[in-house]
């Protein structure tokens, strides 16, 4: 047996995020998921927040409501991978998410085609676990939500640039002839959850939507930090604001 033979489509899991948690009453419909501490820092200093739920990946993860343009909005901080950032998708969904959008950080592949532009994936490669458990096999995942996140993206007036992203579970072993690989096959940039939360979602039934912005660049002869670990705390809240408002028209 292999990772590909691992999708079971007709047996029920042994453990349901639903035995872990029940619908909650004012639990915001719509849920912003950030990998940035920074990010939480400042939406404590813009908006008053409340603390609607508490998830547990491995210690507690608090969900902070808050309302935003008169529409409740749930933001809390995910983990970084495919695994942490898929159980608690599942989980933010048992206790009655139905849009979630999902922003972060990724590294390009294609400096000039994302410079000054969010991306928006449109399909992500399964170079990753998670997605087996919830597909049949196949080389890309599909984001059916990047048609209406780049309406909204318009009607906000910001830039952005759609396309494939590679999804992987190893930031350490992104070798140079995979990155050609990918970047032939059309990918744009690599991250290490979309595949993965995209998977669950359509699983789940769910809409989830995501942006990135990026970082650092591997389209050269070396691996450009850029400014990884060094973004400043104003773009944090830029970043958040994006989010605060694509959220609520979603």
């Amino acid at each position: 047996m292999s990772l590909f033979d691992t999708f079971d489509p007709n047996s029920e899991e042994i453990i349901s995020p639903s035995a872990m948690y029940r619908p909650m009453d004012g639990f915001p419909e719509t849920v912003i998921m950030t990998f940035e501490e920074k990010s939480l820092q400042t939406l404590r200093d813009i908006c008053d927040t409340q603390i609607a739920a508490t998830l547990r990946g491995g210690w507690e993860i608090p969900v902070y409501k808050l309302c935003w343009h008169g529409r409740d909005i749930g933001v809390f901080q995910t983990l970084i991978g495919g695994a942490g950032t898929a159980g608690l998708l599942e989980e933010a969904l048992a206790l009655g998410a139905k849009k979630v959008l999902l922003y972060g950080a990724c590294g390009v592949l294609d400096a000039a085609l994302a410079a000054g532009r969010f991306i928006l994936p449109t399909q992500a490669y399964r170079d990753e676990g998670v997605s087996y458990h919830y597909m049949p096999v196949g080389d890309y995942v599909d984001v059916p939500t990047a048609q209406r996140l780049g309406e909204v993206f318009d009607e906000l007036k910001l830039p952005y640039v759609k396309g494939r992203v590679w999804t992987t579970d190893a930031l350490y072993r992104e070798t140079r002839n995979n990155m050609e690989k990918r970047r032939a096959d059309g990918c744009i940039a690599v991250d290490m959850e979309c595949a993965s939360v995209m998977a669950v979602a359509q699983f789940r039934g769910a809409e989830v939507y995501e942006f990135f912005y990026a970082e650092d660049s591997l389209d050269g002869e070396a691996w450009d930090p850029r400014t990884l670990g060094a973004v400043p705390v104003s773009d944090y809240e830029k970043y958040l604001r994006v989010a605060l408002e694509a959220a609520a028209r979603l």
